[in-house]
């Protein structure tokens, strides 16, 4: 059955490779981004420009384009990655990534409520570096905390939305070759993406707001 298919920040990296491969299976892609890419227009796909996520205005575009459709599976992808440490900590780039990897997501879930239905599956593309227990490096602490709270958001998601049959995944991609780490991953997007959508389509009520890696295994909080 052809499902519709929502992923924010699909012009690029993770998203264009998640794009790539539900388009591929003939599902109907929605991306959205705030501008898009060669590669993405080639695709088979209705793409939303003017989608930021982390503003008012980036999620009025969104709901507006969105309101007619039914979504089966939202994906929030969207993220930033800045670099604080311990005596050079920067206020601005901590709150920006709070918006983006944490606020936003949360917001678009919520805009796009009426839009779901019974049986749709949301996917959270967080980060390993969100798990207190994890960490063993220190550092970072903008993208830190904005995961670990992306992470909280999703599990509440889980139980608000559990009556409504609606299921959360919670996913790390790995550490993935994109702009985000300069192509110094360890696995290329593509694959990771091809991980994450086979979890998605496994994604079930039974493990709803559970925390994984895209190889399967269940990440700590």
């Amino acid at each position: 059955m052809k499902n519709t298919v929502v992923i924010t920040g699909a012009n690029r990296g993770i998203g264009l490779a998640m794009a790539t491969i539900f388009a591929d299976q003939g599902d109907n892609v929605i991306a959205l981004c705030r501008q898009s890419s060669e590669a993405l227009d080639a695709l088979n796909a209705k793409v939303i420009n003017g989608v930021d996520v982390a503003t008012e205005q980036g999620l009025t575009v969104m709901a507006e384009a969105l309101s007619n459709e039914r979504i089966n599976v939202l994906i929030c992808n969207a993220g930033i990655l800045r670099d604080e440490q311990l005596g050079q900590l920067n206020t601005t780039t901590i709150k920006e990534q709070f918006d983006v990897n944490a606020l936003a997501p949360l917001l678009v879930v919520e805009r796009l409520l009426p839009q779901l239905v019974t049986g749709s599956k949301i996917a959270m593309i967080t980060s390993r570096m969100g798990s207190i227990a994890d960490n063993g490096s220190g550092g970072r602490y903008g993208y830190r905390m904005s995961k670990a709270a992306l992470n909280a958001a999703s599990m509440s998601l889980s139980k608000d939305l559990a009556s409504h049959d609606i299921s959360v995944g919670v996913y790390h991609p790995g550490y993935v070759q994109t702009e985000m780490v300069n192509m110094g991953g360890d696995i290329s997007a593509n694959e990771a993406a091809g991980r994450i959508v086979k979890l998605i389509e496994q994604q079930s009520m039974a493990e709803t707001g559970v925390f994984k890696h895209s190889n399967g295994d269940v990440l700590p909080w």
